[in-house]
C-alpha cells in the first residue's frame, strides 16, 4: 500500500480518544505602562483564544485529518468545557462523552503573552488551574456508560494520559476487555505511568519519557535500543513507536523488529507543543484503517514535521499530509 492509499483508507476510520482534556488558553495584551504598585508590567488585553489541549488535541489532529471522532473525558462545567466542546464540535467530533463535573474546573494552561507596537509578542506567565480530587462515582458511571455505547462503533482507542486521572482503573479495564474480545487496536500515550497500562496494544513514548520507564540513560542508539526492546516486553504490548526529536522516530515490534525513521525535513522547527498528539492521532487512523505499523509510523512522522512548522499547538489536515507524499 502506498502512502497516499493509505491517507485516503484513513478518511472516514471511526475511533474513539479518552483522556484528560485541557483547554490552552492564551490571554494577549498590549503593553501599556509600569505598574505603579510593583515593578510589573500592565497589559491592555486585547484577545482570548482557546485551543485544544491535551486529549483534546489528539482529538482535534484526528478529525482534521478525516476521522470519524468520540471524544470522552471529564471537563468541569465552565467557559474551558464550553471552548473545547466548541472547537471539536465543529470538527464534526461526537462531544456527548464530556462529562461535566460541576465541583472542579476544566484543566487549562492561561498562557499570558504581552507585546506592543514595537516588540515581539512574548509569553510572560503561564498559569495552571486543575483539580487533584479524584473523579467522582457517578461521573465515573457516565463514562462507563458512554463507552460501552461508543466502542462497538469505533475501530481503534487512543487513551491520552497527562496524570490527571480521567482514565481511571475501572474504565480503563472496561476498555482493555472490550477491545480485545473484538480485534480494536488500542494505543496509549502516557506522560508519567506508561508501566500502567500494560497489555496495550501499542505505546507512544519520546526518548525521555522511555529512559524514565526503564530507569536508563540512553546516551547512545545502543542503549535506546535495549530500552525500546525491554519496555515493549514489560508492555506485553504489539509495538512502541518512540520519537526522538531531530533523530525522528524508532518502531520496535514484538516480532523483534526495529524500524528507524529518519526526519524528512530539517528546515526550521518553530514549536514542538502537541506533535506528539499528532503522531498519536495519524497511527491510530493508520491502524484502524489496516495500514501496516510501519507504514502508519512513517505517515505520522511526516505529520508531525508538519506540525512543529507552526506556532503553538497546531493541527495537521490529510491535504497537508497528502502533500508530503506527492
Amino acid at each position: 500500500m502506498s502512502p497516499l492509499e493509505a491517507i485516503d483508507k484513513m478518511a472516514g476510520q471511526p475511533v474513539l480518544v479518552m483522556g484528560d482534556m485541557i483547554a490552552d488558553i492564551y490571554l494577549y495584551g498590549t503593553i501599556s505602562r509600569i505598574s505603579r504598585e510593583a515593578p510589573v508590567l500592565v497589559l491592555e488585553q486585547s484577545t482570548e483564544k482557546v485551543v485544544a489541549g491535551g486529549a483534546a488535541n489528539v482529538i482535534n489532529n484526528a478529525a482534521t485529518l478525516g476521522g470519524k471522532v468520540y471524544a470522552a473525558g471529564l471537563v468541569g462545567d465552565d467557559s474551558g468545557a464550553d471552548g473545547l466542546a466548541e472547537i471539536l464540535a465543529s470538527r464534526g467530533v461526537d462531544v456527548t462523552g464530556f462529562v461535566r463535573d460541576a465541583g472542579r474546573p476544566t484543566i487549562s494552561k492561561t498562557r499570558i503573552v504581552a507585546g506592543g507596537r514595537t516588540t515581539v509578542s512574548q509569553q510572560i506567565v503561564r498559569v495552571d488551574r486543575e483539580s487533584h480530587a479524584p473523579m467522582p462515582d457517578e461521573c465515573e458511571r457516565q463514562l462507563a456508560e458512554y463507552l460501552a455505547e461508543v466502542l462497538p462503533k469505533v475501530k481503534g482507542v487512543v487513551l491520552s494520559d497527562y496524570g490527571s486521572g480521567t482514565i481511571t482503573d475501572r474504565l480503563l479495564e472496561q476498555i482493555f476487555s472490550y477491545c480485545k474480545a473484538h480485534d480494536i487496536p488500542t494505543m496509549v500515550d502516557s506522560r508519567y505511568d506508561i508501566l500502567r497500562f500494560r497489555t496495550v496494544d501499542y505505546i507512544k513514548q519520546n526518548d525521555a519519557e522511555l529512559a524514565a520507564a526503564t530507569g536508563r540513560q540512553l546516551e547512545t542508539e545502543a542503549e535506546l535500543v535495549e530500552a525500546g526492546r525491554e519496555l515493549l516486553e514489560r508492555m506485553e504490548a504489539k509495538g512502541a513507536l518512540i520519537t526522538r526529536g531531530e533523530d525522528g522516530m524508532t518502531l520496535f515490534q514484538s516480532d523483534g523488529s526495529v524500524t528507524h525513521i529518519p526526519v524528512t525535513d530539517k528546515s526550521e522547527v518553530y514549536d514542538v507543543s502537541g506533535a506528539g498528539d499528532t503522531c498519536v492521532a495519524t497511527v491510530i487512523l493508520g491502524l484502524a484503517a489496516g495500514v501496516e505499523p510501519v507504514l502508519a509510523s512513517r505517515l505520522s512522522n511526516e505529520a508531525s514535521s508538519i506540525a512543529v512548522r507552526k506556532m503553538g499547538t497546531a493541527v495537521v489536515s490529510a491535504d497537508e499530509l497528502r502533500s508530503r507524499f506527492r
